[in-house]
């Protein structure tokens, strides 16, 4: 066996050695959650507010208001996102100002959370007198979200193969018209794993939300869009570090953060199924 031949193979038993150890690491901490919070877990968990000084009862008022901020956000970022990776794939020129365009949205990527949640205060609380509310939050996460569904959306367009657009415009097809009905549909099940990857985000983030809207606990739901509302992450950080019995609520933390990962796991699971169905569909036209 020559020397080439002796460093490929280690080198590809090094790789699996290292995703065998992010696989085992990444199951211990699920089995451990899912051992530590399995028992929190019933029906009346997941029915009933928190209550007792959330010592006792179930997490369906943080649970709805996660759900709500998640909608908030992506019906604020989505159609921005998308519209912004347009521009910047079948519009904008190749100059100076497109290219740091494209620099600064990469840079709002790697921002700290933290920092969203402070533009989030000064901004929607404070400048545009939306106050701590499911509206402030909302769009404070909706503009975290934002670079990475203009990425994903901009890399699924300039995947499009340029042959079909040209075979669009021969047919006489406008340039909208190309763009709706060729490169869109195409691009979809790209930019819908780009959503998903947000609505994740979205969902675990805890920063952005403690100044702008989210409240360390209110009796019933959020009913408008500038009422305070709770969401899982933030609660999970309230009965961890600020609760009165803190000790008391650990089996509820824990089940609080399954039903968190469920949640995630489970609408990414959703997406995986309909970014499945649109390939087919797509394959099948």
């Amino acid at each position: 066996m020559n020397r080439r031949k002796l460093k490929d193979r280690l080198l590809t038993c090094l790789l699996w050695a290292s995703m065998l150890f992010v696989i085992l690491v990444l199951f211990g901490i699920l089995a451990f959650i899912a051992t530590q919070g399995i028992g929190a877990i019933s029906i009346e968990f997941l029915t009933q507010p928190p209550r007792n000084s959330m010592t006792e009862g179930g997490i369906l008022t943080p649970l709805i208001g996660t759900l709500q901020l998640i909608i908030v956000s992506m019906a604020f970022s989505l159609p921005i996102g998308i519209c912004t990776a347009i521009y910047l794939v079948e519009y904008a020129r190749d100059d100076f100002l497109t290219a740091t365009l494209r620099l600064a949205i990469r840079s709002l990527a790697g921002i700290p959370s933290i920092v969203y949640g402070l533009f989030g205060l000064s901004f929607f609380c404070i400048l545009l007198k939306f106050g701590p509310s499911l509206l402030s939050a909302g769009l404070t996460l909706g503009c975290l979200a934002l670079p990475l569904i203009v990425g994903a959306s901009e890399t699924a367009l300039l995947a499009v193969p340029q042959s079909l657009r040209d075979a669009a415009y021969a047919l006489g097809a406008s340039k909208w018209q190309t763009i709706r009905k060729v490169v869109i549909p195409s691009a979809m099940p790209s930019i819908l794993t780009g959503a998903i990857l947000s609505v994740g985000r979205v969902a675990g983030e805890t920063a952005p939300i403690m100044f702008t809207g989210a409240a360390f606990f209110t009796p019933g739901l959020a009913k408008s869009l500038f009422d305070e509302v709770m969401a899982l992450p933030f609660h999970v950080y309230v009965l961890a570090t600020s609760g009165t019995f803190i000790d008391k609520t650990r089996p509820l933390q824990y089940g609080a953060i399954l039903v968190l990962m469920t949640l995630v796991l489970g609408i990414t699971l959703i997406g995986i199924i309909l970014r499945a169905r649109l390939n087919r569909r797509r394959y099948l036209m």
